[in-house]
This record gives C-alpha cells, structure tokens and sequence, in this order.
C-alpha cells in the first residue's frame, strides 16, 4: 500500500531540477519521439499524473529541457578574435561537445529531425535554437566582412549555411560513433570554405 503523500502523485522527495536533469538525458539518448511517456516516468521516479503536474505537458517538458541543454552545453563564436581563430575554435567546442558523454550529438541539431504531427510544438523549438545559431554566424561573417577579415563578395548566407550544416552533420557523425579526431578533421576541412581576403 502507498504510504501518504504531501502532494497527490508526487514523490515527497521530489526535485524538480532532477526530474529535468533525468528528462534532458532521455531527451538527449532517444531524441523526442524515442523518449516516451514510460521511459520519461521511469527516469524521472514520476507517475504520468505527477509528470504532468510538475511539467504541463510532454512538450513543455521538452522546451524545458532544451533550455537546460542550452544553458549546460551551449555554446557559441567567440567575439573579439580574428574569424578564422573564432570559427575554427566553434568547431572544435562542437568536435568536443558532441563526441564527449553524457550524451553524444547536439540535442538540438538531432533531437528532433524526422517527426508526425504530434512533434510539431518540439520540432518548432529545436528549429528556433537552429536558426538562433545560424543568425549567430551570420551575423559573425558580416562583422568578417565589415571589418576587412572576409572579401567583400563573400557569399555570406551561403558560407553561413555551410558552417551550420557542418556542425548538425557533426551531431549525426557522432550519434553514428564518429570520435573526436574524426570530428576535428571534418571541422579542419570546413574551414578551409572561410575565403581569404586578399
């Protein structure tokens, strides 16, 4: 028989920013759709009922985790440093961060890539930190360019979207066992794209 309890369906030990944490790993190892309402309960010690309680919904749980993802591994371009310096140094954070336990890949990159209709909310939230990002070295490449770094001409958009799609596809390669070396070398290759200006 279930001893009493303070608040109905939840743990009297219940810490929320466990049950995230625990949440964001499983987030993390199945993606959005793998991690399911059985496999969220189990890793989080809550009942459906509870989990609802404390999160809303399996959605605002995911948005919840990936801002908790964001705010323990994000990262981003360093200003204040030559482009070249500031890109390669991305690439690496990603090389390290995606091959590294305890978890492999970007949540954001691979969490949620093919999804039916009931993902839609999620895979809207991983696509707005995506095109954060690609805003991010757009917004980079502009400054290389105003500043002399970069050519004139440079295809800013399109050297941006190259950059992005190297680090998502870092993200897979990961998943799929690629090591840190195997990364670094596809991010040297990647920089090679950066133009020189002459």
């Amino acid at each position: 028989m279930e001893q009493p309890i303070s608040k109905p369906g939840r743990p009297r030990s219940f810490d929320p920013d466990h049950a995230l944490h625990e949440a964001l790993m499983t987030f993390w190892r199945y993606g959005y759709e793998g991690a399911s309402l059985s496999r969220l309960q189990a890793a989080m010690g809550l009942t459906a009922p509870a989990l609802y309680r404390a999160f809303g919904s399996k959605d605002e749980l995911f948005k919840q985790a990936v801002a908790q993802y964001q705010r323990q591994h994000g990262f981003g371009i360093q200003e204040g440093v030559p482009i070249r310096d500031a890109i390669g140094a991305y690439l690496r954070t990603a090389a390290q961060e995606f091959a590294t336990e305890p978890g492999l890949g970007c949540l954001v990159s691979t969490g949620v890539l093919a999804s039916g209709p009931d993902a839609q909310v999620s895979a809207a939230v991983v696509r707005a930190e995506r095109e954060k990002a690609l805003k991010d070295i757009r917004a980079r490449f502009q400054t290389g360019v105003r500043s002399g770094e970069l050519p004139g001409l440079t295809d800013v958009d399109g050297l941006s979207r190259a950059i992005a799609a190297v680090i998502q596809g870092m993200s897979v390669q990961a998943r799929d066992g690629a090591t840190e070396r195997d990364l670094n070398r596809l991010g040297d290759a990647a920089l090679r794209m950066l133009p020189d200006c002459r």
